[in-house]
């Protein structure tokens, strides 16, 4: 009778053990679980696009002199004896002839002398955000007044704030603004009828030749 009531508290015993382990296991996985979660809610996420626009490179700072001008949003930079071509962000500016086959637009060139009278031969630090298909620099060119070359182009009616692609190439929330109010004025080239886009004529006039 000895053995017998032995035996049976020791199974006892082992059950009650087994349940505790069990429970401690339970435990424990739910303590990992959350701080799994916890970790996770730390982590930083990657940042959201909108619709339609890739990842943008990582901001950086050039700085040189401007020894070329192309055109009203175009033109080259020497940083440490190597050119840099320049692509003004956010704008877009009357394209200058290129050939028989890529005509100039009116204010072409008035656009290219108005950016060439505010940079030319200048040193400056641009503001630049990535590098565009022709791997051209995209930049804000800072000036001294605390304005950028970008909006003085686009308020004296010498360029486009850069709605192709529903807006996706606009760095500058400010152009649109000084668009509108250098449309009012009759600015440059808000003085003719009807002006068309740049990236309007690129696709009519030098793509489908319907000048």
């Amino acid at each position: 009778m000895a053995r017998f009531l032995s035996v049976l508290l020791r199974r006892l015993a082992g059950r009650l053990l087994a349940s505790r382990y069990s429970q401690t296991l339970t435990l424990l996985g739910a303590l990992i679980l959350a701080g799994l979660g916890t970790i996770n809610l730390l982590q930083p996420r990657a940042a959201a696009h909108p619709t339609g626009q890739a990842a943008h490179e990582e901001a950086y700072t050039l700085t040189g002199k401007v020894v070329r001008v192309a055109d009203g949003d175009t033109f080259t930079l020497l940083v440490d004896g190597r050119q840099q071509r320049i692509r003004l962000a956010s704008i877009d500016a009357p394209e200058t002839t290129h050939d028989r086959q890529q005509p100039g637009q009116p204010m072409g060139q008035a656009s290219k002398k108005a950016l060439a009278d505010l940079i030319a031969g200048k040193t400056l630090s641009l503001a630049c955000f990535e590098h565009d298909q022709y791997e051209r620099n995209v930049c804000d060119v800072p000036l001294g007044d605390g304005s950028t070359a970008n909006q003085k182009q686009v308020a004296a009616g010498m360029a486009w704030a850069n709605m192709q692609g529903r807006g996706k190439y606009m760095r500058d929330a400010r152009i649109p603004e000084l668009e509108a109010h250098a449309r009012r004025a009759g600015l440059g080239l808000w003085q003719y009828p009807n002006p068309v886009q740049p990236w309007v004529w690129r696709y009519r006039c030098w793509k489908k030749a319907q000048c």
